[in-house]
């Protein structure tokens, strides 16, 4: 790759968290000049202190930059970025692009290109999958419609950070519309992978034996084989928590509502999710949706 701060003169990136510090670091490594801001400070220093710039406000970081990159949470998080009382979007200067990569209703998405519009600023869906350990690699995979000279000017820069890239259309919407759909999968096949774990525990079947068949099987898929992994360690630290499924599940919903549309599946996976949320596993990793089964004896946590 020849990204170089000559090609880009500085790039922003906002939100230092498990993705965001992978895709972070890959673009300092392909040699961007990048400047970065985080709500924890210390989180931004420690990153600027390996290389880049620390922003103590995502507005001086975007009178800064070009080329603005979001991670952060959610639609309501990135307006706040671009709308709210520090926002970025009126010191982001004409032709700029503001890069937003979270999980949202396809249709703010739209809404958001348009607004961004009237002020000149180019702006790109691209919703990210692969977890923390594949952003750190500079191996996610990126959905990505919008403006084509934007996507022309950043192709580069998602060269860094993407093993995939996906361009899925001219207009706002087709990313988030196929992320939604990724996480409609990701989320049953949880749900699924802890239903069945959850029966063979209370069948008495030996969890490691199980995990071992399985993933060696035609029923296995990457969600059974990475999170239930996790159960076997039991160890819920958040890689992606239970409400981020609460959340993505819902969005889910919310879209096919919009249409009439009918999701079995999803309606009882989000339930499991919202189930386990309530009984106080919210921000543990989204496999702990197999402590809502009652009756069984989850693997403990190895000492020593």
């Amino acid at each position: 790759m020849n990204t170089s701060a000559n090609v880009f003169p500085a790039v922003g990136l906002i939100g230092l968290g498990a993705m965001g510090l992978g895709m972070a670091n890959s673009l300092r490594r392909a040699g961007v000049k990048l400047h970065v801001f985080d709500i924890r400070p210390e989180v931004a220093t420690a990153f600027a202190e390996q290389g880049g710039i620390a922003c103590s406000s995502v507005s001086e970081l975007a009178k800064s930059c070009n080329v603005v990159i979001s991670v952060v949470v959610n639609a309501e998080q990135t307006d706040s970025i671009l709308f709210g009382p520090q926002g970025c979007a009126h010191t982001l200067s004409p032709g700029s692009i503001f890069v937003m990569c979270s999980t949202v209703d396809p249709n703010w998405s739209i809404n958001t290109e348009k607004k961004l519009a009237e002020l000149g600023v180019l702006y790109l869906d691209a919703p990210i999958s692969g977890g923390a350990a594949r952003a750190a690699k500079g191996e996610i995979t990126m959905m990505i419609s919008g403006n084509p000279k934007a996507f022309a000017i950043a192709e580069p820069l998602f060269e860094a950070m993407a093993a995939k890239i996906y361009k899925l259309g001219d207009q706002a919407g087709a990313g988030s519309k196929v992320k939604i759909i990724n996480q409609l999968l990701a989320g049953v096949h949880i749900a699924a992978a802890a239903e069945a774990m959850a029966l063979g525990i209370r069948e008495g079947v030996d969890p490691e034996a199980l995990y071992e068949v399985i993933t060696n099987s035609a029923g296995n898929s990457w969600m059974f084989e990475n999170r239930m992994a996790h159960v076997l360690a039991a160890d819920y630290t958040p890689l992606s928590a239970v409400d981020i499924f609460v959340k993505d599940l819902g969005l889910v919903l919310d879209v096919a509502r919009a249409t009439k549309f009918p999701l079995p599946l999803s309606s009882t996976a989000h339930q499991m999710f919202m189930q386990a949320s309530t009984a106080g596993y919210a921000k543990e990793d989204d496999s702990a949706v197999i402590k809502i089964f009652p009756g069984i004896e989850l693997p403990k946590k190895k000492t020593g």
